[in-house]
């Protein structure tokens, strides 16, 4: 039942921001997605949101349906009266009353026509505002209290203090890789030139040989170096956007997939090098423990958000916890202001849904 009403709130949130230009924020806690009935019945129970969803649904059977029904009347009830005046007075009993209008006869039936008229012309401009004064009773209602704003702020400094951890994390990560890796050979490369150089006129052929040696270590180093900045910032983002980045990603993994795109500008970076990383992660997830023999990966833009479908057709099974690279991604989208949907049925197909709020330029 409670997640019936939700539904049903999160489609009059839909309604309220296409027909009346309304939004309502839908703030409600996350629940696990591998949590049993009863325990989602009873986070659904602790949510601030749920029960304001409750008091909701008495005052948008009441004040809510007259408020709803005012533009319908101003735009419907003009109709009766021309129908009137088209000959439909002739079945109506005498002393038939439209509006204030007592219908006896044909010339009666085209005042009944002329006051709709009146009714359909104040109609136009009223009605609008009467049905967006209908969804801001409904946002009245629904919408986000203190509390609910405390909670926000409270997610918020969570997301804020995953993203210091996080970048604290990758920094050693980066220092780690340039000392363990291409500063080893950097330090090794030198000291083969020194001995080379000593070499240079007593052993020409050892010479040839530590030259050598070094161009080689020079070109590890090399590749070790682009792949340390390919891992901090792809060059093909930075230069050609998230949507060729991703492109070329799906090219490097070991099975067959689809990439669509349809962006039709860019993201600033830090969102678009969010994006990257993320659908990185659930692509390697997809790839080490899915058993998936394809992938589909679908980008769009609409309604400001930046929305990432990941989609494979392997056994099925994954959820956000502690401790998966889902939940990494989450923590990731979530200093963005992003949310993290899985869907993921025992035998499959999983579907990874990401949403990042955003602009494109």
């Amino acid at each position: 039942m409670l997640t019936g009403v939700r539904a049903f709130a999160d489609w009059r949130r839909v309604l309220a921001a296409e027909w009346g230009g309304v939004r309502i924020a839908s703030a409600y806690r996350p629940i696990p997605q591998d949590a049993n009935p009863w325990a989602r019945t009873f986070g659904m129970l602790r949510d601030p949101a749920t029960w304001r969803d409750l008091r909701w649904l008495p005052v948008d059977m009441t004040a809510g349906f007259l408020t709803a029904l005012l533009p319908a009347v101003l735009v419907l009830y003009p109709l009766e009266g021309f129908a009137l005046a088209a000959g439909l007075w002739r079945v109506f009993p005498d002393g038939y009353w439209y509006g204030f209008v007592p219908v006896t006869g044909q010339v009666s039936a085209l005042a009944a026509a002329a006051l709709g008229l009146v009714i359909l012309f104040f109609g136009h401009f009223f009605a609008p505002r009467a049905l967006q004064a209908h969804f801001r009773l409904t946002k009245a209602v629904l919408g986000a209290n203190q509390g609910e704003l405390a909670e926000r702020v409270r997610v918020l400094t969570e997301t804020r203090r995953d993203a210091v951890d996080t970048s604290a994390a990758e920094l050693r990560r980066i220092e780690r890789d340039l000392h363990d890796g291409a500063q080893a050979q950097l330090v090794a490369m030198g000291m083969d030139l020194g001995t080379i150089e000593m070499l240079l006129d007593k052993d020409p052929e050892k010479a040839r040989e530590l030259l050598a040696q070094a161009r080689r270590s020079s070109v590890d180093a090399l590749a070790e170096l682009r792949d340390l900045v390919r891992g901090i910032h792809p060059p093909v983002l930075a230069e050609r956007g998230l949507g060729d980045a991703v492109r070329a990603l799906a090219l490097r993994l070991p099975l067959p997939s689809e990439v669509t795109v349809e962006l039709p500008g860019r993201a600033d970076a830090p969102v678009e090098s969010a994006a990257y990383f993320a659908i990185s992660e659930i692509l390697t997830n997809s790839v080490k423990h899915s058993g998936a023999d394809r992938l589909w990966i679908d980008l769009h833009h609409a309604e400001g958000m930046l929305r990432i479908t990941v989609t494979d057709d392997g056994k099925g099974g994954a959820a956000v916890g502690a401790g998966s690279g889902l939940a990494g991604v989450e923590r990731r989208l979530g200093t963005f202001d992003g949310v993290l949907a899985v869907s993921s049925p025992a035998g499959g197909p999983t579907m990874v849904t990401m949403e990042i709020p955003c602009v494109l330029s």
